[in-house]
């Protein structure tokens, strides 16, 4: 694959980065025809991105409410242009692989601007983190993709496969309290 001159660049995502990162998620959103369900603000991903520099928000995020993270949750890395303008992101975080032992990297989102796409910033980001993958000694870099989108033949083109046989399962909303409550029922008596 031939890229054009020159080839946007892959860094990781500086604070001055988010409002653009921002603005694509919601892009994505919208791509993905569900921007009403897009409801992050440049707050929450400066939070989750640099937990350090964001103050308040960052602490009241931690696990276990303990006041502070102890590392950043989120990663982000930019494809920037000539200009340094971010026209791509990927998000990722940490998984953990009980089977193999070790981490792996969840891509939560890949996206690249329309007017960038066939400038090889898809595959710079996604080589990225492979790279990181291979160099940390993590063995898998995984990712959803709605089933519609049409850069499935890239994602094959590339070596990647469906996990036809696993389903994907999401507790959220209603559910999702109904359950926490039953946590906290048991708390208040144990043995039951």
């Amino acid at each position: 694959m031939t890229l054009p001159d020159p080839a946007p660049t892959i860094r990781p995502a500086r604070p001055e980065d988010v409002p653009a990162v921002v603005a694509m998620v919601h892009e994505l959103a919208e791509y993905e025809r569900a921007p009403e369900q897009c409801h992050l603000t440049e707050e929450q991903l400066t939070a989750a991105l640099f937990p350090a520099t964001a103050g308040g928000g960052a602490a009241s995020a931690a696990p276990g409410g303990s006041g502070r993270p102890a590392a950043p949750a989120l990663f982000g890395h930019v494809a920037v242009d000539a200009a340094d303008q971010p026209i791509g992101f990927a998000l990722w975080f940490l998984n953990f692989s009980t089977w193999a032992g070790v981490h792996g990297i969840y891509l939560e989102d890949l996206y690249v601007r329309p007017a960038a796409r066939g400038t090889g910033a898809g595959r710079r980001l996604l080589a990225t983190l492979a790279a990181i993958c291979v160099e940390r000694g993590y063995r898998r870099l995984d990712w959803w993709m709605i089933n519609w989108n049409p850069a499935a033949r890239f994602y094959a083109a590339i070596g990647a496969t469906p996990m036809d046989e696993w389903v994907p399962y999401r507790l959220t909303g209603p559910a999702l309290h109904a359950l926490a409550a039953q946590a906290s029922a048991a708390a208040t008596h144990p043995g039951t």
